[in-house]
């Protein structure tokens, strides 16, 4: 296995088999979770590819 460099996502599977992902900042520390599992890892790599490329999309505040 490939030692492990930050920031990174990382994949894992919940109790009951399924996968999900955790970002990891720069100083390890977890600042993301995916908001649900998925029955297949290639699902999980979607949502970690469509989290990736949301990087241009606006930010906006509200009061």
């Amino acid at each position: 296995m490939a030692e492990v460099t930050y920031p990174c996502y990382r994949q894992k599977k919940d109790n009951s088999g399924q996968w999900y992902w955790i970002y990891y900042a720069a100083n390890r520390e977890a600042i993301a979770r995916s908001s649900e599992s998925y029955a297949n890892r290639a699902n999980c790599d979607r949502s970690i590819t469509i989290m990736q490329s949301s990087s241009t999309s606006p930010v906006f505040y509200s009061d």
